[in-house]
């Protein structure tokens, strides 16, 4: 069944024409674009949505959004007071402000001064990066899930599955990956996977027998995930409408792809609400910091949102690992693979893979859209 719904502006009501024909074409995706002002960011259908999936009041979740753009805005201010000391950074949802890691005192009020807040740690995000990329390197068995540097930590995290935290093949991966550097283990319930899906009826873009999400739409086209289709395959809208082509696609390794759009078809800067919020305009690409809040949107479970967890996660599929991934506390299944994940009215990337679902709660991670837009040489379409 279509989804239907109602833009407020006349603005909107032009978009949403284009967003119907484009079978939830949502907005595409830009070359690192600079994040745009507007006086009404959050909706407050978005605020209420909010709300429900990140416990908020109403107020809470207006003053959330308020700090943490700001905290987006003093991000790269601080990391260059913080030189060669940098350790990382994140959003503290608890005091509102970006927090930044710094081995060096000195350095602390320099970062300070930018309006961030300052953590001593051990380790720099190069030494942190190094032993994440010496991991990169290691062959990982299946019941390891996943790998990232986490800040806060200042170590390097290792997920492994609940249920294979004793075999040899895990422990033997994770005595590899201590002598790479600081390494701490972390379980999950269940393994990733990706959440593409058989075809079943509805929204909104098939190729083969697979239904996939489309993410961000860019002047020619739309990106998605890689491991929805191979280069050259043919895509198909809500209707069974022909679209266009793969152009380009990474699975695994790296999870993203961009698709043609002709054929009567067109693209519009817009993020589907499927009736939860309004449909969301994209105005940039601007990357939120860790702790800021994010919301996805998708063919099967709509519209959720959550926080960033984690960035630069290795990701271990059954089909291989996926590089530089989004970690999110964002809920996804089946279906929902290559949808938008956005911040604000600032495009984040596309739906990748998780474990669990929107009934019981899970993680979902997305490839950042701004990789895919330099990797391809792709311009956002934005507001």
């Amino acid at each position: 069944m279509r989804r239907t719904t109602t833009l407020r502006t006349a603005l909107s009501a032009l978009l949403l024409l284009g967003t119907w024909a484009t079978a939830s074409a949502l907005p595409a995706s830009a070359a690192d674009a600079p994040a745009r002002s507007t006086e009404a960011p959050a909706s407050p259908e978005l605020l209420s949505a909010m709300q429900r999936d990140l416990a908020l009041t109403r107020n809470e979740a207006e003053a959330r959004l308020a700090a943490e753009k700001t905290a987006t805005a003093v991000e790269r201010k601080a990391r260059g007071a913080a030189g060669s000391a940098y350790g990382g950074s994140w959003f503290d949802a608890d005091s509102g402000r970006l927090t930044v890691a710094v081995t060096r005192a000195a350095q602390a009020d320099a970062v300070r001064a930018t309006g961030a807040a300052a953590r001593l740690v051990r380790y720099d995000a190069r030494q942190l990066d190094a032993a994440k990329n010496s991991i990169d390197a290691l062959s990982a068995p299946t019941g390891v899930a996943s790998w990232h540097v986490d800040p806060k930590a200042n170590k390097v995290v290792v997920n492994i599955v609940a249920a294979h935290r004793d075999d040899n093949d895990v422990r033997a991966f994770l005595a590899r990956a201590r002598e790479a550097g600081p390494v701490t283990v972390r379980q999950i319930p269940t393994a990733p996977r990706t959440f593409a899906a058989g075809t079943v009826g509805g929204d909104p873009y098939y190729t083969g027998n697979v239904r996939c999400s489309i993410g961000f739409s860019v002047h020619g086209g739309f990106v998605t995930a890689g491991h929805c289709g191979r280069p050259s395959a043919a895509v198909y809208g809500w209707d069974r409408s022909y679209i266009g082509n793969f152009q380009g696609s990474s699975f695994p390794g790296d999870d993203y792809a961009w698709v043609n759009v002709g054929s009567g078809w067109w693209t519009v800067p817009v993020v589907l609400g499927w009736g939860t919020v309004p449909d969301q305009l994209v105005r940039g690409s601007a990357e939120a910091p860790v702790g800021a809040s994010v919301c996805r949107s998708g063919s099967t479970t709509h519209w959720h949102c959550g926080t960033v967890l984690a960035k630069n996660e290795t990701v271990n599929y059954s089909q291989g690992a996926v590089h530089q991934m989004t970690k999110t506390s964002v809920c996804a299944e089946p279906g929902d693979s290559g949808g938008s994940f956005i911040s604000g009215d600032q495009a984040q990337g596309v739906t990748s893979g998780g474990w669990g679902n929107c009934s019981g709660g899970g993680q979902t991670w997305h490839q950042p859209v701004n990789e895919i837009l330099n990797r391809y040489g792709l311009t956002l379409h934005t507001t």
